[in-house]
């Protein structure tokens, strides 16, 4: 009889430990996500992604942000084709940056690029900034 006793104390001590481990993986945060690109032709597929995993996250959607950094700056400056692109970025919630370190090296200040470009100082640092956030991160 007393083992029986010790059984079920232990089963019920098993549950609630379980039921505890389940309550602390739940996380109730939402899925935000960073694209570092040294390609602003992959921008249109990125927006295409970012569309995508709106719609499949749903309430669980968060932020979206894309870095351009490297040698594609040059391709930001008087791009018709990237301010439509920003217009699509800015409709679908997309934050789109431009790599300040990059811009340096290239000699581009930021009152060359479209008005809706954010620039941050550094790209890489930032990524890894918001990385450490939780974000899920990619580079292409």
């Amino acid at each position: 009889m007393k083992n029986l006793f010790t059984y079920i104390v232990l089963i019920c001590f098993l549950i609630a430990g379980t039921t505890q481990i389940k309550a602390q993986n739940f996380n109730p945060k939402k899925n935000n996500y960073l694209v570092l690109s040294q390609n602003i032709q992959q921008l249109e597929p990125i927006l295409l992604t970012a569309e995508a995993l709106a719609q499949e996250d749903g309430k669980k959607y968060g932020d979206f942000y894309v870095i351009i950094c490297g040698k594609t700056v040059n391709d930001l400056i008087n791009n018709s084709s990237l301010n439509e692109l920003l217009k699509h970025a800015k409709e679908k919630n997309v934050t789109i940056y431009a790599c300040g370190i990059s811009l340096k090296k290239f000699n581009i200040t930021p009152d060359q690029l479209p008005d809706n470009l954010t620039v941050v100082e550094n790209g890489i640092l930032y990524g890894l900034q918001l990385n450490k956030k939780g974000f899920i991160t990619i580079s292409i």
